[in-house]
């Protein structure tokens, strides 16, 4: 679905506006195009509308997908890992649109009465819980994307009585106490005027039916304790805590209400090879003090398999040199990042009696080092520019 790229013009505010101007601007605009709001020829451009200030809403409201997208634009929330928020707007959909809404709106002052939408806001206060794993990948796994599978412990629909949660598949009856509304609402009077109380019906919990004959195995819940087999589809560049979020993946809720999301928090196994800077990756290369002064070219790891780097003669220890393409991708940008690689002039602990005859040939010939002090700034230099630099 294709959607204005400037979130702020959505919204009608400035790219410096506060958090409550922000949320003012939203409820404003989401009071006009809610689709309960609507007529029927309305509704399906008042839905489009809706969907489309919800995401902007959304995101200016929080410091890290703001600057995400201030950064990067709306590549950088509509990311496999949205920015690090984990929220996958591009298949942002109504049902989530609405949820943020009530999340932030739905007790203020009836706004459920206002809108119609009673019965929407009971099933989304039966919603299923979420469902948080953590998922362990390794860093060719970040290299390349991949496909994990984990078994979880969770509830599922009662085969019995097909989540209804009635004896033989009865469904349940609207609760006469509250009229299939959940709640009860008392009004009192004082000297500022008039206030609403609304607290949830004592006979149906606040779901507004009522189960007359339960299903006898999952006790007129709709749910029953399993084991399931979930694939997560995990995209290349992820970075450590950064979290997936699979929309209605999670705990089915009583009675077929809806499904909580599965939220897969990420732990990227340390390795040995590399250290990880964002993007960058860095690889320690021992070379021989022959390599070292002559030049040579040595194989080196790289996520993507081994590659050729031509040592120059006369490198010196702590030089890097960069290969440029063979870090991490950068999620949700294109491209990748770099390997560095150090360069370390291996010295010998034993010597052969030949190697010590050579050295010791070489001795006699060979210049004295330079300035300790020009040796080191030279160092610092390229360490620098290698990443400080682009």
């Amino acid at each position: 679905m294709s959607r204005p790229a400037d979130y702020y013009a959505l919204l009608g505010v400035a790219r410096d506006a506060g958090e409550a101007d922000i949320k003012k601007a939203y409820r404003r605009l989401a009071m006009q195009y809610h689709p309960d709001r609507v007529t029927a020829g309305e509704k399906t451009a008042a839905e489009e509308k809706f969907k489309e200030i919800t995401e902007a809403y959304e995101v200016l409201r929080d410091p890290e997908k703001r600057a995400a997208y201030d950064r990067y634009g709306v590549a950088g929330v509509r990311g496999g890992a949205a920015g690090g928020g984990g929220f996958d707007f591009a298949h942002f959909d109504l049902s989530e649109a609405l949820n943020i809404f009530m999340r932030d709106f739905g007790g203020l002052g009836g706004f459920d009465a206002f809108f119609g939408g009673g019965e929407r806001a009971r099933r989304e206060r039966q919603r299923g819980q979420d469902l948080k794993v953590t998922l362990e990948l390794t860093l060719d796994e970040v290299a390349k994307g991949a496909v994990k599978t984990m078994r979880v412990r969770t509830l599922d629909r009662c085969t019995a009585c097909s989540g209804t949660g009635g004896q033989d598949g009865a469904r349940p009856t609207t609760c006469g106490t509250c009229g299939g509304t959940g709640e009860m609402r008392r009004a009192a009077r004082s000297i500022f005027g008039q206030f609403v109380s609304v607290s949830p019906c004592p006979s149906c919990a606040g779901e507004g039916t009522v189960v007359r004959q339960p299903c006898p195995k999952c006790q007129g819940d709709g749910r029953v304790r399993a084991e399931k087999t979930i694939q997560i589809d995990v995209p290349a560049g992820v970075q450590e805590h950064h979290y997936l979020t699979m929309r209605g993946q999670g705990v089915p809720g009583p009675r077929n209400a809806p499904p909580g999301d599965l939220i897969a928090v990420l732990e990227i196994a340390d390795d040995s090879r590399f250290e990880r800077h964002g993007d960058d990756l860095v690889y320690d290369l021992p070379v021989s003090f022959a390599q070292a002064a002559l030049g040579a070219e040595v194989a080196i790891p790289t996520p993507y398999g081994d590659a050729t780097l031509k040592v120059q003669p006369g490198t010196q220890t702590g030089a890097v040199y960069r290969v440029k393409g063979k870090g991490l991708p950068r999620l949700g940008e294109g491209g990748r990042g770099d390997l560095h690689v150090r360069v370390h002039v291996w010295t010998p602990t034993k010597l052969t009696p030949e190697q010590r005859a050579v050295l010791e040939r070489l001795a006699k010939v060979e210049t004295a080092p330079p300035a300790e002090d020009r040796v080191g700034r030279k160092l610092w230099e390229q360490l620098r520019q290698a990443f400080g630099s682009r």
